[in-house]
C-alpha cells in the first residue's frame, strides 16, 4: 500500500460515520465542525456542491483543531488542485476517471474515489486504490451487494455512502470489508440553519457509537 493509500485508510478507521456535509450558509462552518468534533467524529468531508464549499474547507482546516477535512464530490482535476489549496487532507469522488486518479497520484493526496461495480473496484485496485467508496450505497445494492463482493474482492475496504441512515449504519459496518460509512443525517438541514449545535454534537456522538460492541 502507497503512502497516499496508508494515509486514506488512517482517515477512515479515525471513527465509524464520515459525516457528508453541504453547507449553504459559510457562517455555519466552524461551529458545525467544532460540534462534530466535540462529539467524536473528527473526519469530515465539505463538498463542492454549494459555492461556500471551498472557503468553508479553508474556514475549517484552519481554525477547529481535531478536525480532518476533505473535499467531495470532486469531479474535475482543477477541483481536487483547488481543494488541497483551500487545505484540504483528503479527495472524495463520487466516481473516478483516468484524469482524476492520475491528479490525485500526482498530488500524493489520500484519496476516495467512489465504485458501485466489480469492474470499476478493480479497476480502481490495478491503480492500487484499495479503499473505496461504495456510491450509491442504496441505490446500488447495499448491504447485500457489498457481501457479495467481499468474497472476490477481498483486497477492497469500503466507506459506502448515499442513502445511509443511523438504522442502516449500523448493518453496513457489521461487515468485514466496511470500514467507516457516509452519511448526511449527522448535520440535518434544519439544525444547520437553526445553529442547534448542541443537537449535531448529541447526534455525532451517537454516531460514533455506531460498530462497537
Amino acid at each position: 500500500m502507497t503512502g497516499p493509500s496508508r494515509a486514506m485508510a488512517d482517515i477512515m478507521a479515525m471513527a465509524p460515520v464520515v459525516p457528508v456535509v453541504v453547507l449553504e450558509d459559510l457562517k455555519a462552518a466552524i461551529p458545525m465542525a467544532e460540534a462534530l468534533v466535540s462529539g467524536g467524529l473528527p473526519v469530515i468531508e465539505v463538498t463542492l456542491r454549494t459555492p461556500v464549499g471551498l472557503d468553508a474547507i479553508y474556514e475549517i482546516s484552519r481554525a477547529v483543531p481535531g478536525a480532518v477535512v476533505g473535499a467531495g464530490t470532486v469531479n474535475r482535476p482543477e477541483q481536487l488542485v483547488d481543494s488541497l489549496e483551500a487545505g484540504a487532507k483528503f479527495i472524495v469522488s463520487p466516481g473516478a476517471t483516468p484524469s482524476l486518479v492520475y491528479a490525485a497520484s500526482s498530488a500524493a493526496v489520500p484519496y476516495l474515489p467512489g465504485a458501485a461495480t466489480a469492474s470499476e473496484m478493480l479497476a480502481l485496485l490495478e491503480e492500487g486504490i484499495s479503499h473505496q467508496k461504495f456510491f450509491p450505497a442504496e441505490a446500488s445494492g447495499g448491504v447485500a451487494s457489498l457481501k457479495s463482493f467481499a468474497a472476490p474482492l477481498a483486497e477492497v475496504k469500503f466507506c459506502p455512502t448515499g442513502g445511509i441512515d443511523a438504522k442502516s449504519a449500523e448493518d453496513y459496518l457489521a461487515l468485514p470489508n466496511v470500514v467507516c460509512v457516509g452519511g448526511s443525517w449527522v448535520t440535518p438541514t434544519k439544525h444547520v440553519q437553526a445553529g442547534n449545535w448542541d443537537k449535531i454534537e448529541d447526534l455525532a456522538r451517537a454516531a460514533a457509537k455506531l460498530g462497537k460492541s
